[in-house]
């Protein structure tokens, strides 16, 4: 029996406030997750978002990924998306998860030093398939992060 989720956990820095719980669709592959906003302990400003997805559909450790992170521009530079990944370890492990895939575009240099800055290793650079919806939005590769969480 897994224990409750928190709705908001912090590392005295950043903190996560839990944002919205989105249950997944078998029907379309799609994974349930768990959105969070990033916001920064002291003033209580949010800096960026992150989201954790549950599961290893094809997909998702594929291409898309089981964590997401964004920082507001203005934020950037602070290590605010590893500090909120490293955030997300115990909830991933709380849900059996001891390997999580963080996908980014080869070319998003500060996604890939993120992913470096936690500790999850380069597999691989994948082609996305025509009929992904990110290869009809323009993307054409996924380089692919294992990072163990155990």
């Amino acid at each position: 029996m897994s224990s409750p989720i928190k709705s908001t956990l912090t590392d005295g820095e950043i903190l996560l406030e839990l944002a919205t719980q989105v249950p997944g669709d078998s029907a379309k592959g799609w994974a349930s997750a768990n959105h969070y906003q990033i916001k920064k302990v002291a003033t209580g400003e949010a800096v960026g978002q992150t989201d954790l997805r549950f599961g290893y559909t094809w997909d998702l450790v594929r291409y898309g990924g089981q964590i997401g992170y964004s920082v507001h521009e203005k934020f950037r530079g602070h290590h605010y998306a590893a500090k909120a990944c490293l955030l997300l370890k115990p909830i991933a492990r709380q849900h059996g998860m001891d390997v999580l895939w963080i996908t980014c575009n080869p070319d998003n240099w500060p996604s890939r030093k993120t992913c470096e800055y936690i500790g999850a290793t380069l597999v691989e650079i994948v082609d996305l398939p025509e009929t992904s919806d990110m290869y009809k939005m323009g993307e054409r590769q996924k380089c692919r992060y294992r990072w163990i969480v155990y």
